[in-house]
């Protein structure tokens, strides 16, 4: 029996001349927690559409336990589904909503009360059998979806967008509890978002899609730390993407010249193909100094002027202009607000070499 529970094979899905997933190929072993990350239009969508059965590759193959789906209905694929806008049935109280995939599935009687008890204690719902949607709040809703999806006991569960509807809070505290329960249970969570916090928190595994395409797929922090392109550096967490216009091999890996500035920056990365036309440094990793102690480092010593100081409570983020056009984000935590010059003051920051990022465009 293979230990994969997803496999998508060369996967492509056009509509009329138009591909919207590209030859997409992707593993998800069994009790793996991945979200499909990307923007609108990325294919995200498309492809957990795909894997539920409501569309069919254009080519390729679908794999869910080892057998192929492409000739599978949608009911008959064993999987678990939740939507966003969460679908239950005002008129049905939450157990009647939990037992309806149950009786559809033609489960035996004697079966179903356990199976709604079982799948309702798993969301921490057990007391709330006998009330109606409407009695409900918001998470508490998405819960009851959750606990109407897994209560057939699907061999994986396929989520698109499901905490799009709730508040910030809200959100942030499901979040907590979906990778709980998904830990619980032990299942395959296939998880689509646009919300890249939301799938850094959760997922034991990201794929990062764009233009129909697997842009880059790992761990949350080796995406985060190692981003192989420009579009990952952007759409995951805060960078300052800043593009070179020449490089030559150094000491101490590979120094670039930041366009338009006269600037030269060095970089541990010393893999530099014709595509590579970027660096990436995140807030966090430019270190301020003060002029003596950054004129004792060795290299990449760099200054500018405060021009602007966001305070977004926990962390201030300043802007620094190095040169004129040429600016980077720097964080502090709030508890370093006081020692902070005044806006027009002359900044100066270090960055280590391995935090230089080299990309592609």
């Amino acid at each position: 029996m293979t230990a994969l529970d997803i496999e998508l094979q060369s996967v492509t899905k056009s509509y009329g001349a138009v591909p919207v997933v590209r030859d997409l190929s992707l593993s998800v072993p069994r009790g793996e927690f991945v979200s499909i990350l990307g923007p609108s239009g990325c294919g995200k969508t498309t492809t957990l559409n795909m894997i539920a059965g409501f569309a069919s590759p254009s080519s390729g193959d679908i794999r869910i336990r080892g057998k192929s789906q492409v000739r599978v209905s949608p009911e008959h694929r064993n999987i678990g589904l939740v939507f966003q806008n969460y679908a239950l049935f005002p008129h049905m109280t939450v157990a009647e909503n939990v037992g309806f995939g149950l009786k559809m599935r033609k489960v035996p009687k004697i079966e179903v009360a356990g199976r709604i008890a079982e799948a309702l204690e798993s969301v921490h719902l057990l007391g709330y059998a006998e009330r109606y949607p409407r009695e409900l709040s918001g998470g508490q809703q998405q819960r009851v979806a959750l606990a109407r999806a897994i209560a057939p006991r699907p061999s994986v569960l396929l989520l698109d967008e499901p905490l799009s509807n709730l508040d910030l809070k809200l959100r942030e505290a499901m979040r907590i509890e979906l990778k709980e329960i998904q830990a619980a249970l032990g299942m395959t969570f296939v998880y689509v978002t646009h919300d890249q916090e939301e799938a850094m928190a959760m997922s034991d595994r990201i794929v990062v899609m764009w233009g129909g395409e697997i842009a880059q797929e790992g761990r949350p922090g080796e995406i985060y730390r190692n981003p192989k392109s420009r579009f990952v550096a952007d759409f995951i967490g805060r960078s300052n993407l800043i593009p070179f216009s020449s490089w030559k091999a150094s000491l101490h890996g590979t120094e670039v010249m930041l366009d338009h500035s006269g600037l030269t920056l060095i970089s541990a990365k010393k893999k530099v193909t014709p595509e590579t036309g970027f660096i990436c440094i995140r807030p966090e990793n430019l270190h301020l100094m003060t002029e003596a102690d950054a004129l004792s480092a060795s290299v990449n010593r760099l200054s500018g002027r405060l021009r602007r100081i966001v305070d977004l409570g926990a962390q201030l983020e300043l802007t620094v202009e190095l040169a004129p056009g040429l600016s980077v984000a720097h964080v502090l935590t709030s508890s370093q607000a006081d020692d902070l010059p005044e806006l027009g003051a002359v900044l100066h920051m270090v960055v280590a070499p391995e935090d230089v990022q080299l990309l592609s465009h």
